[in-house]
């Protein structure tokens, strides 16, 4: 696992660096939020985005958060570092991933359509590949969403 103020684009030993990726994992009350970008609103993500250079993954993760969703993350704690495919892009990605409470309420702005809260086990949720395989079963497994 990654140090939360290391770098994130490091790549595999292929020579091609991963997608690079900085996300919030918040859950209140048995529900993650989520958010659908216009490119691509039936399909759902966490909250964050990709580092500018120079930016901490930290850094990353309160530009990102401010904004798409007007809010700051709180007490952010680096939760883990998840190797997927980006739903969008079709390409490697290393996907950052920090639990954080808000310090507002989330409103979707930017290239966000919507932002939702959701337990992840709802009928018809189209989930990007990072958040289905590996994120939602992580949560589960420590205890923050119900199994």
């Amino acid at each position: 696992m990654a140090r939360e103020d290391e770098a994130v684009s490091r790549g595999p030993d292929e020579g091609q660096r991963p997608l690079a990726v900085v996300t919030a994992v918040v859950v209140r009350e048995g529900r993650l939020l989520v958010v659908g970008k216009k490119a691509a609103p039936d399909v759902l993500y966490l909250p964050g985005g990709k580092p500018e250079p120079g930016e901490t993954p930290l850094e990353t993760l309160a530009r990102e958060l401010d904004e798409e969703l007007g809010v700051a993350p709180l007490e952010p704690r680096f939760l883990a570092a998840v190797e997927a495919v980006a739903a969008l892009e079709g390409v490697p990605m290393r996907l950052t991933v920090f639990e954080a409470r808000l310090d507002g309420e989330p409103r979707p702005a930017a290239e966000l359509a919507a932002a939702r809260w959701i337990t992840g086990r709802e009928d018809g949720l189209r989930l990007s590949p990072a958040l289905r395989d590996h994120v939602l079963p992580l949560l589960r497994r420590r205890g923050l969403l119900p199994p």
